[in-house]
């Protein structure tokens, strides 16, 4: 029996006096900063027609689009809905944790069809620009989930599982069934679980970003890029839902032992790209700009 890493890192990075500079948030800061300079290398490479400052006001949207949409989604695919009458307050108490990525994937593509609009520039032609952006955010992200030592995976006896104290009382409950989670827990404070955290910062985040970074490197079909990106995620995301345990409120879905919330939200996302790969096939070719 190998020994296991516990993950208890403090999720609070910074203290300026009575203000607390959390792991996580930094990680949006990071994503969002990283995520202009890959947007303005583009940029000068002609991929949008557009001037540095309207990339920089495409970002900002898509900045509030990841926020709002991401926590809006959240209490209504995650939350138990009967928060809309009982608390309807419960939607701008951010501290209390809660985001998802559909719903910030909506409030972006919201935020993108209005920059688009008002620029007379084809939505999609803004959405392949900005997806191979995405899976920084999505990868940092992760990362502060991990460093957070929260949505961990389910239990496992591989040599790469890991312990988080947060999921502690769920440890106890599995280790009064099952005589060898019993041991880890009284041999190492805890039961070991798959870093399901990782394993989405590694396919959604690093391997999604190289995918595309070399995908949208050459001009493309309308879609194509967009395509990828939503067909890639779906696939990635449907993958890692089968070692990473649902959210607690919601259990599995549809009577099964196996299907969850995420499950449901990707698949509909994977036929999407299967789609805009399918339109890309008659669209134009995207036409290098004229650098502005």
């Amino acid at each position: 029996m190998s020994t296991p890493w516990t993950v208890h890192i403090n999720p609070v990075a910074l203290h300026l006096g009575p203000l607390q500079i959390h792991w996580y948030g930094l990680m949006y800061l990071a994503g969002f900063g990283i995520g202009w300079v890959l947007a303005e290398y583009r940029r000068k490479r002609g991929w949008i027609a557009a001037t540095s400052d309207q990339v920089s006001d495409l970002l900002f949207y898509t900045m509030l689009g990841v926020v709002l949409g991401g926590r809006v989604g959240y209490m209504l695919f995650y939350a138990d809905i009967r928060w809309i009458w009982t608390d309807p307050l419960a939607l701008f108490r951010v501290w209390d944790g809660g985001m998802s990525f559909h719903g910030g994937l909506v409030g972006v593509l919201v935020a993108l069809w209005s920059w688009s609009a008002r620029r007379k520039i084809a939505l999609f032609d803004t959405v392949d620009f900005i997806a191979p952006l995405i899976p920084v955010g999505l990868g940092l992200g992760r990362l502060g989930n991990f460093i957070n030592g929260e949505l961990w995976g389910k239990p496992t006896t591989a040599a790469w599982g890991m312990i988080f104290p947060n999921a502690l009382d769920e440890d106890r409950m599995l280790a009064l069934h099952n005589p060898v989670w019993m041991q880890y827990l009284q041999q190492f404070g805890g039961v070991p679980r798959q870093p399901s955290q990782l394993y989405e910062f590694l396919l959604e985040g690093v391997v999604l970003f190289l995918v595309l970074w070399l995908f949208s490197s050459r001009p493309r079909h309308r879609y194509a890029v967009s395509g990828v990106f939503a067909l890639l995620y779906g696939v990635f995301r449907i993958l890692v839902e089968f070692v990473r345990l649902p959210d607690i409120q919601l259990g599995y879905q549809w009577g099964t032992d196996w299907i969850t919330r995420g499950m449901q939200l990707s698949l509909p996302l994977l036929i999407l790209g299967i789609v805009l790969l399918a339109l890309s096939r008659k669209a134009p070719i995207r036409q290098v700009a004229d650098v502005a």
